[in-house]
């Protein structure tokens, strides 16, 4: 995904997406590069206008993290209510260890 961020900004700076600034951009991130994933991403964005795609991806990605809040949400409470359950559950085992003694 590094690779694609690097040409990204590289066009939005306006600079040429070829091997060298996409490995001078990697390199001044800390990441260490792959000459042959660098090669094969420059050439598979030869042919691709980077504005057009951009302007066709789906925009329902934008949204997606506003919903995972909500979504997380039920989930705690899902685990509060097993916890409950099985809180309530040792209490019933432990009344019927108590009854146990009263019969033997």
């Amino acid at each position: 995904m590094e690779y694609i961020y690097a040409a990204l900004l590289l066009h939005r700076a306006g600079k040429p997406i070829d091997e060298e600034n996409v490995t001078k951009v990697l390199d001044a991130a800390g990441i260490q590069t792959d000459p042959s994933r660098v090669k094969a991403l420059v050439a598979a964005l030869s042919e691709v206008d980077i504005d057009e795609a951009i302007k066709s991806a789906p925009t329902v990605l934008a949204a997606a993290p506003a919903a995972m809040p909500t979504e997380t949400a039920p989930v705690a409470e899902e685990k509060k209510e097993e916890e409950k359950k099985e809180e309530e559950e040792k209490k019933e085992e432990e009344a019927l260890e108590g009854l146990g003694a009263l019969f033997g």
